[in-house]
This record gives C-alpha cells, structure tokens and sequence, in this order.
C-alpha cells in the first residue's frame, strides 16, 4: 500500500493530488531560433501532468545564464508565450507546474554567449570535469569544456538578482503555479556556496554566510517579485556535478536551509548526490534538512516507490521527486498505485530530437 504518497499536499497557496513530483530534467528541445517552449513540449509535460507537481526543466533567466544549446529561455516575450501555452496544456487536464529558473554561471561557452563573451562566475576559476553542449559554427552539435569564466562585479551581481525577479514575475504571468530557484548541481547559485568555485574576498565570499548571500539575495528578490509562497529553492548537499566540492558543502546547505525556513517559502527541494556520483546522503543528514526547515520538503534521486512511500510516513519528507522514470513512464502515478512494470528510459534521447523517447512512451493499457 502506499497510502502517503496518494495522500494530498498543500504547497505554499496550492494543492497538490499526490506526492509524486515530476523533477526538473534538462531535454534541449526548445525551438530555434530564440529558445522558446514549442507545442511538442505542450504535448511532453501534459502527458506527465498526473504528477503531484511537474518541476519544469531548468529555464534560463537570461541569454548570459545558458550553458546548453536548446534549452528555454524565460527572458523574451516569445518564450513567455510558449511557456504560457505549456502550463495551459497541464492545467486543462488537471497538473500543477513550477517553473525552474536557472543561470548555469560557469558552466558556459563562448559560443553560447552573447557576442562571444566569456562566462561568468564567482571567480575566474574554470570548470572541470563537465560539459557544455554547443553548436559548432559549421552547424553541428558538441559538447564542449567549459571557458574560464569572468568574475562577476557587484554591480553585475545586484543585476543578475535582478533579472531572477524578473523572469519570476514572466512565469507567473505565463501561468506556472510557483517557480523554483535553481541553487544546485554546480549552477550560479551553487558556485557561490562552493570552496572552490568561490575565491572571493569581498561580502560574497569567504564565510558560509557570505558565500549564501548571493542565493538568499536572489530569493528574496524572487518573493518580493511573486510572493514567497509561490517559490521554492533546490539544493545539493554533498553534491560533485560539474567540479563541486563536497567540502563545507552540507554545512552551506544546511545554513540556507534554516535562513529559507526564516522566509516561509513554499518548499525545500534537496537533490540528493548519489545521482553524480557522489555520496548518499544518511538517514541523519535528511532529518537535519527536515528539522532545519518546517515547511514542505522534498527529496530527489534514485527514489522507488517503496522508498518514497517510507521517506513520507517516517516524516522525514513531505514528497519525492521522480526524474528518469517520469521521462519513461508518463502514467508514472498510476503504475505506483497498481504496481505495474515500469518502461525502460533511452538514453540515447534524453537531449535534443523530437518525438523519440520523448512523447512516445507507451501508456498502460
């Protein structure tokens, strides 16, 4: 039985069918030119909408935030629309959905940067050990190391909170329930909490507390922007993807934890690193995220049925996001709660493509 995972969950002002979220994941199929949310994306999320909350994929605030090509945007009239005709799309048949907002910081190239310019960054410290996913100038795909990022001045910094609200305030009017602050997986956010990433002198660097006033800035931006119970934040504690460190990396996030429980948003999503390579995060160290924030909290990464419905009955989590097996199982919800065999994800057609391994995974009969 799994009786807490079908229970209802209210999310900041909104109320969820279940407890199965859909995880943000990252599929480069936004239309070109300009990045925009295509009817073939309508088609995708709809599909999945039986989720307790689809989490979109990670949405770029800003021309300067993109770090693979084809993904969306949410800084342009044009993907504001698309966007707007994607969450119609779940709403009509009955999903919540929030938006992720992301600015990859670092993990950038040239080529996807206005005018060529370098990434920027923390500190001119470049990434290792992950890919930029580019299109060459003789038109082909690639991935691609990251440039030596710039380091970005205050003056940048304070804009770049800024264009965070901004594209907030794009997703609500485009319709999205609330809107997640990506602060995970080696992005912006992340960046600025990491060790290594950061080699600041100034108020952005050095203590945990400085290194945290880049994303509590970002949020309280965000709130200011769309109320704070429409937002949500991300975290990876622990986490290695793209040249992290795990160093100070639970105490960092641990201390944004308990300044976002001080905000009273609507929800802590905690991505878990075992998803990269890293270490599982234990028993103890969820219950930490759990006393140190009151309100919603969710965990991400290797979750089956069975696991989640035990993560949501001992309190410890108030839902479990599901990521790979959304991509292939649509009717995810609905194969949990009979027990049915699940359909094995491709791969080869998690990024870029059209329909294959995208919106023609079969249902149930």
């Amino acid at each position: 039985m799994l009786k807490h995972l079908f229970t209802p969950l209210v999310v900041g002002e909104i109320k969820t069918a279940n407890r199965i979220w859909m995880a943000p994941l990252t599929r480069c199929r936004a239309g070109q030119p300009g990045d925009v949310p295509t009817e073939l994306m309508a088609k995708y999320y709809a599909q999945r909408a039986s989720a307790g909350l689809i989490i979109s994929e990670a949405t770029q605030i800003s021309k300067e935030g993109q770090g693979y090509a084809w993904t969306p945007g949410i800084y342009t009239d044009a993907q504001e629309e698309g966007w707007r005709r994607v969450v119609r799309a779940v709403h009509e048949v009955g999903g919540k959905m929030a938006l992720q907002l992301w600015h990859v910081g670092r993990v950038s190239h040239h080529l996807l940067q206005e005018g060529g310019k370098p990434p920027v960054g923390p500190s001119a410290v470049r990434a290792q050990n992950t890919k930029c996913f580019v299109v060459l100038p003789d038109g082909t795909a690639a991935q691609v190391d990251p440039d030596t990022p710039r380091e970005l001045s205050i003056e940048e910094i304070k804009r770049i909170v800024n264009e965070y609200a901004a594209a907030a305030k794009r997703a609500i009017r485009a319709g999205f329930d609330l809107v997640e602050v990506h602060s995970a997986n080696g992005y912006l956010p992340n960046q600025f909490l990491d060790i290594r990433a950061n080699q600041r002198k100034d108020r952005y660097g050095g203590s945990i507390e400085n290194r945290a006033r880049f994303v509590l800035e970002v949020v309280d931006a965000v709130c200011e922007a769309v109320g704070r119970k429409k937002v949500g934040v991300r975290l990876s504690p622990k986490g290695v993807f793209a040249d992290m460190t795990v160093e100070g990396s639970l105490e960092s996030c641990l201390y944004v934890a308990s300044e976002l429980g001080k905000r009273d948003i609507a929800y802590l999503h905690i991505v878990e690193p075992n998803w990269a390579g890293g270490q599982s995060l234990t028993d103890e160290e969820r219950k930490a995220f759990r006393k140190t924030f009151p309100y919603v909290l969710t965990f991400c990464s290797g979750y089956t049925a069975q696991m989640a419905e035990m993560a949501i009955a001992s309190g410890i989590a108030d839902a479990i996001a599901f990521g790979r097996l959304f991509i292939a199982n649509p009717d995810l919800p609905e194969r949990f709660r009979r027990g049915a065999s699940l359909n094995e994800p491709d791969p080869s057609t998690f990024y870029g493509g059209g329909e294959k391994g995208y919106t023609d995974y079969p249902f149930m009969e």
